[in-house]
């Protein structure tokens, strides 16, 4: 235990903010200088990879080759191509019996990682058996590779003649190859095979690459389920009490049962859904007989294809529509087909896709978007922010790898508006470096960008994972920048903490350095903004429910985590999940106990004056009480002075706060996340499944241990409930001696304001109160006295 807490004491710098001196901007290739210092300094740098470290590689593109000649055994050829580059090797894929295959395929070698001089490109033949034959080669020397930068149009390929073992020409087979040293800034950059990862292999090449990733387009689908008429259950004898179900997807909603039994049924009930483009799914309308208590009978249905609903921009309301439905369970006899046409059943709905309203995938608190679903109605955006993600330092061992060592191969997943961006995985590196740069349009500076770092276990053999066991991407960290706490048009370069909670506690897992710039474009449109609803106008209109909010954000997770996971290479359930912080809502101990000591926090100045006060009241220091004493007089004489001096005193205290402001974004605190202090046995219900799957002692201990909390909690609450009944109480008549004085203490009191000038009242009355303990009691004041006498409901309760 000793050993621990001499480690816990170095840590908690550790999980502060760090500053970094990173070289950002453009540097000359081969050292060159520019300006005396080799890099770009300047107010604003021209390349569009101006905040990130630029790394230079040497870029291989094989794309053909032609007359290749044949194995003198089997008269034909298996051709592929290995580029080799000292210890790195890279291949493309092989073709089966052809002379002149087509690869098109691009290597990536870190130039700082390269230990030799020479590039080899080796065209082989597959064998199944024996070692794949030998076809020819290309030789290059490092030295006399071209550079090319952009915006430098690509590098022309060019056809090589192959060489034999012995360096001589052949007379048949030549390879179409371009050579060159770029940056990550290339076109070919993100679609390379990287020597990063180079021990990746298969399927899991695809799972490594860099990706923008948008979200898809959601709207709010509001169903107005009005009536139906001419509905029939299977009991013809028994008119029907019907409900409405609609479906959408995997979601479910219901009507209220119509309250009396016709074949006329109405509602007027509004079910709201959460639908994404392109529209796969229909929605599904099924009118249900409630035929007994536990029994509910399809007597219709009604299939309609969402993208021929109207599209609503504003609070107006669609029009209302009439729709056949089919018969469930008729037709079935020849006899009843004919009864089906003459006589059919109708709904009346008013189905409408929500254009106005922004549908929320993500909690409000951290909110990267807020504008609505419908292009029309977007403004024009009013910055633009610049990321780079440089790194990741000192990460932790997140596997093991083949040769038994520890290992991770990590990747960064950035998400702001409706962009996501996932930066290459670099394997097998505790400390990986990206060095990639990406933009983003803002539309409102109160908004939230959200990193996180994964560790990638889809590389098809480089982890080792049971058998049938379900791999999920491991959680490594999670940063959150709020925009409005930016200064603008300053890069921040910092070094985050990337800290993860555990059932074993907090750990810190490494740490995330960032280069970050927000540019505005139109200052006048965000003074503009701060004065303006966060969401669209249609939040305030016409509002959902606290329940229909948390419903609809789940399923409009749901449906970014599953189009998403659709993509190549897929953007993973479990990564969406933990940067759309889908188990915020979820019951915590110890997020209970911070947002307490919040709240006593936010109150800390207001106790702190009112002690203050209480000093002065005590005469603690006579001369500042002499002081309070002068001032009160004077507002008194002068009350036209209050208001100013109240907002003058509130401006000279921003003032000098000024020079306290924190120079850096605010990044996860584990002090107000209450990590540091948190009990094991909290943290373990914290990670606890819902439903629970704790052993029936555990669950009751916590059961008994939630009991006590919301005991205390309720006994605050019955006491506010009280002050407020008591106060009713004054005036009435429950207590008729105590109402009878207080209505004659006001009528004495207003004859009394009447005829006394205000300011000789207020006068005495901070006279009485700022009084001398000399002429104080230690008693309860008689007004405290006479209003705890005072009855409330607490006595009628059981």
């Amino acid at each position: 235990m000793s050993s621990t807490k001499k480690d816990s004491k170095p840590n908690q710098d550790d999980y502060k903010l760090k500053d970094t001196k990173p070289e950002l901007g453009e540097k000359w290739p081969h050292g060159g200088q520019r300006g005396g210092t080799g890099w770009i300094y300047t107010e604003r740098a021209t390349s569009t990879y101006d905040l990130v470290e630029q790394m230079f590689y040497l870029y291989v593109r094989v794309v053909k080759a032609k007359e290749l000649p044949p194995n003198p055994v089997t008269g034909n050829v298996d051709p592929y191509v290995e580029v080799k580059v000292g210890n790195y090797k890279g291949k493309t894929r092989h073709f089966e019996k052809k002379t002149n295959p087509e690869w098109k395929q691009v290597f990536a070698f870190s130039k700082e990682k390269i230990q030799s001089s020479i590039v080899e490109v080796f065209v082989r033949d597959k064998e199944m058996v024996a070692r794949d034959d030998y076809i020819g080669k290309v030789e290059f020397d490092m030295h006399e590779v071209p550079t090319r930068v952009p915006p430098d149009s690509p590098l022309a390929p060019q056809w090589y003649r192959l060489e034999n073992l012995r360096g001589e020409t052949r007379t048949r087979g030549e390879v179409m190859l371009a050579v060159w040293i770029g940056t990550q800034g290339d076109e070919a950059f993100p679609e390379a095979w990287h020597s990063d990862s180079a021990s990746v292999k298969g399927e899991g090449v695809y799972n490594v690459r860099s990706k923008v990733y948008v979200n898809p387009k959601l709207w709010y689908l509001r169903v107005n389920v009005i009536e139906a008429q001419d509905v029939e259950s299977h009991d013809k004898s028994q008119p029907p009490q019907v409900f409405v179900k609609a479906q959408v997807g995997q979601q479910v909603l219901k009507t209220k049962l119509c309250p009396t039994k016709t074949t006329n049924p109405m509602w007027n009930e509004d079910l709201v859904f959460v639908a994404a483009e392109p529209f796969e799914e229909q929605l599904v309308l099924t009118l249900e007989n409630k035929a007994s208590p536990g029994k509910d009978e399809v007597v219709a249905k009604l299939k309609l294809p969402l993208n021929e609903f109207e599209i609503r921009m504003d609070h107006r309301p669609v029009h209302s529509r009439w729709f056949n439905v089919e018969r469930f369970g008729f037709g079935v006899l020849e006899g009843d087909k004919g009864n089906e046409l003459k006589f059919s059943s109708r709904i009346h709905l008013r189905v409408c896709l929500e254009g106005a309203y922004h549908v929320l995938d993500e909690s409000t608190m951290y909110i990267s978007d807020t504008r609505p679903t419908a292009r029309q109605l977007w403004k024009q955006p009013i910055g633009i922010l610049e990321v780079g993600i440089l790194s990741a330092q000192g990460l932790q061992s997140m596997k093991t790898n083949t040769g038994g060592k520890g290992s991770t191969d990590s990747y960064c997943v950035a998400k702001y508006g409706m962009k996501w961006v996932r930066t290459r995985t670099i394997t097998e590196s505790l400390n990986p470096k990206w060095n990639e740069q990406y933009t983003w349009e803002v539309h409102d500076p109160c908004t939230v960008i959200t990193f996180g770092v994964f560790d990638n276990c889809h590389l098809g053999g480089n982890s080792q994972q049971p058998s049938g066991a379900k791999i999920n991407d491991s959680r490594i960290g999670k940063v959150r920048i709020r925009l409005s706490t930016l200064e603008m048009d300053r890069i921040y370069t910092n070094s985050y903490p990337l800290l993860v909670l555990k059932p074993s506690g907090l750990k810190k897992m490494g740490e995330l350095q960032l280069a970050i710039r927000f540019t505005c474009l139109s200052l006048a449109h965000i003074i503009y903004l701060y004065g303006h609803p966060l969401l669209p106008k249609m939040h305030y209109l016409h509002p959902f429910t606290v329940n229909q909010l948390d419903s609809l954000r789940y399923q409009a997770m749901n449906i970014v985590a599953v189009r998403l996971g659709r993509a190549e290479p897929p953007l993973r359930k479990e990564v969406v999940e933990y940067m759309l912080d889908v188990d915020s809502h979820i019951w915590s101990l110890r997020r209970s106990k911070a947002n307490f000591f919040r709240i006593v926090s936010l109150f800390s100045g207001l106790i702190s004056m009112s002690k203050w006060l209480g000093e002065v009241q005590k005469w603690k220091n006579p001369v500042t009480t002499i002081l309070v004493h002068v001032l009160f007089f004077i507002l008194i004489c002068y009350p036209e002075l209050i208001l100013p001096t109240i907002f003058l005193y509130m401006f000279l205290i921003g003032i000098w706060n000024f020079r306290k402001r924190q120079r850096h974004p605010p990044h996860m605190d584990t002090k107000i996340s209450w990590a540091e202090a948190a009990h094991a046995d909290e943290l373990d219900e914290e990670f606890d499944t819902f439903p629970t799957s704790k052993a029936q002692d555990v669950v009751k201990m916590r059961y008994d241990r939630l009991r006590s909390v919301a005991g205390r909690i309720q006994t605050v609450v019955g006491d506010i409930a009280t002050q407020g009944e008591r106060f009713q109480g004054l005036l009435s008549w429950r207590d008729p001696r105590a109402t009878f004085l207080f209505v004659n203490f006001c009528l004495v009191t207003a004859v009394g304001l009447y005829v006394t000038p205000f300011k000789m009242v207020i006068s005495i009355a901070g006279i009485y109160w700022l009084r001398h303990p000399k002429f104080r009691s230690k008693l309860p004041s008689v007004p405290s006295n006479f209003f705890k006498r005072l009855p409330s409901c607490a006595d009628s309760m059981l």
